[in-house]
């Protein structure tokens, strides 16, 4: 009987909901049988396919022309996810973040994974836009940052189209799942958790997963 649970997390780099679930799904992990090992593949999706590699409005500007709010709204609820970011152990800085098209970090986490610092790779991303005011498509950043986590075959990867085909390939199959926001976790292939759940979702989920798992392996 396997005692290996496939966790796929479709999520981008620039979206703040994505790392708060990345945060409760570690917890859910945490707490999950430590018997059955966790097999977690992070799945390519951007937020916006046409995003530029510079913009020259603040985060807050853009979410007031996204949603409809002014920018001091923006302001207040940028604000709100720090608060709840801190309450999972982080120190954001809404105010230093720099949106950028995230097609080449997807790539490089896409190299990451191949030599084994898949989830090295995606926090230092994280860490990199939300804390320390960061630019996902600033190519010398996604070097310097992937050398700190042991990545090699950087430069020569970021020069090439090499993962491309395995980014698009993640995203045209969100959309054959009806995938439309991030996060959206997909549990040993068949359940799956949309949007920002708290770890005891995630949890019950997993355990639904594998009671179901167990019962068709009897």
């Amino acid at each position: 009987m396997s005692t290996v649970l496939r966790i796929d997390v479709w999520g981008d780099v620039v979206c703040p909901f994505c790392y708060l679930g990345k945060r409760q799904l570690e917890l859910a992990v945490s707490q999950f049988d430590p018997s059955i090992t966790i097999e977690m593949h992070h799945r390519a999706f951007e937020l916006d396919v046409r995003a530029p590699e510079h913009y020259s409005h603040s985060l807050a500007e853009l979410l007031s022309k996204k949603y409809g709010m002014t920018v001091e709204q923006a302001e207040t609820q940028n604000v709100r996810m720090e608060s709840a970011a801190a309450k999972l152990g982080m120190t954001w800085s809404l105010d230093r973040c720099q949106p950028s098209n995230t097609f080449n970090a997807h790539r490089l986490i896409a190299l990451a994974a191949s030599q084994g610092l898949q989830d090295a790779m995606i926090e230092r991303l994280f860490q990199s836009y939300f804390c320390e005011g960061g630019r996902p498509a600033d190519r010398d950043l996604l070097v310097a940052l992937a050398h700190e986590v042991g990545v090699t075959d950087v430069v020569a990867t970021l020069e090439s189209d090499r993962f491309a085909d395995e980014v698009r390939q993640d995203e045209l199959e969100a959309n054959e799942l009806g995938i439309t926001g991030v996060p959206s976790i997909l549990i040993d292939g068949r359940f799956m958790v949309m949007g920002a759940q708290g770890a005891d979702e995630i949890l019950s989920v997993m355990e639904r997963a594998w009671a179901r798992r167990q019962k068709e392996q009897a």
